[in-house]
């Protein structure tokens, strides 16, 4: 049915559960796992360029970190259940662009993500990527929650 699935993770706790869920579903249909965080791209505010490469270099630094430790606990949670995983770090403006384009690059056929499910004013303010990727991708999307 599905071969390889595209788990997207922020890092937060709902998506930890997304992520267990992703990789038990891989695992019954014997599919692999790709991971995918996003980081938003630095933007300079300084106004001496010595000042903006000193903070670019740390953003990097610190995004790169952020990026790997997301990241590791898919690569753990599917070594742990025998699951093939690849894992990917993208930097983007517009998440939700980033884990479509993503799953259409990798050759994903399944998107397995959590939703905050915030309703109302907060989520017509806020915005969801979850709502994004829905609207906008072609590759089918199981919501966790």
């Amino acid at each position: 049915m599905y071969r390889n699935i595209l788990i997207p993770t922020d890092g937060s706790e709902l998506s930890k559960k997304a992520i267990e869920h992703g990789v038990a579903l891989a695992k019954a249909l014997g599919a692999k796992v790709t991971a995918v965080t996003v980081t938003m791209p630095f933007h300079i505010f300084a106004l001496e360029p010595a000042a903006a490469i000193g903070s670019l270099e740390s953003y990097a630094q610190r995004a790169g970190e952020r990026a790997a430790n997301v990241l590791a606990v898919v690569t753990e949670a599917a070594a742990a259940a025998g699951v093939t995983c690849d894992a990917v770090s993208v930097e983007h403006e517009h998440p939700y662009r980033a884990i479509i384009d993503t799953a259409t690059r990798r050759g994903c056929d399944l998107i397995v993500m959590a939703s905050h499910g915030r309703r109302g004013v907060s989520a017509i303010v806020l915005g969801s990527e979850t709502v994004k990727v829905l609207t906008h991708s072609a590759v089918p999307v199981l919501v966790y929650r």
